[in-house]
């Protein structure tokens, strides 16, 4: 079995008042030095099988058309996970 991650992220236009309010919280708890915070999704799929390139291009495609909403965020990665991460 092999496993496909998609991580999602909000446009750089768009506001992210969750990343924000993390920011903001950092110093509070003695973590300086982050400039901002952006708060994403991750999906892991599990595949039965080998994670081929056709398996790979339909997890882009549910990365697309599932998985985010294209008006407010970008799909910045479509990958096999390796069993260390």
């Amino acid at each position: 079995m092999a496993r496909i991650v998609v991580d999602v992220m909000p446009k750089p236009e768009i506001l992210d008042p969750q990343g924000k309010a993390i920011a903001n919280e950092l110093p509070r708890i003695g973590l300086a030095g982050f400039a901002g915070v952006r708060q994403g999704k991750r999906f892991e799929l599990t595949v039965d099988g080998e994670a081929t390139e056709d398996v790979l291009a339909q997890a882009r495609e549910a990365a697309e058309r599932l998985l985010s909403n294209p008006v407010i965020e970008d799909v910045v990665r479509v990958a096999v996970l390796d069993e260390e991460n």
